[in-house]
């Protein structure tokens, strides 16, 4: 996946295309990560007991890692990410767009 947790993305595809966030979780089994403020939907949660009240809570929910990029707060921009090695002979991974290193 092109992807980590930590990571700073720009949903592009979707209902909310265009937002920015921190991804909070990586589902690598299923290829979805959670980033927070993104795909916030309203769930209904019925009562356990009678003493407890029902509520309406909202939940992020993951979406698929095709429909993110990476994001250069910096530049403000989305971009591809390439793979290079630093000049201590440790592999990198850097924006494409604006030669940015990530980590």
């Amino acid at each position: 996946m092109h992807v980590k947790t930590g990571d700073v993305v720009q949903v592009i595809a979707g209902d909310d295309r265009g937002k920015v966030g921190k991804i909070v979780k990586v589902h690598t089994k299923i290829g979805k990560v959670l980033i927070e403020g993104v795909n916030v939907k309203t769930k209904h949660v019925k009562p356990q007991s009678k003493e407890e009240a029902g509520q309406v809570m909202q939940q992020e929910y993951p979406i698929h890692h095709s429909n993110v990029a990476h994001y250069s707060e910096a530049q403000k921009v989305a971009s591809r990410i390439g793979h290079k090695l630093n000049d201590d002979g440790k592999k990198v991974r850097f924006l494409k767009k604006t030669g940015e290193v990530i980590d």
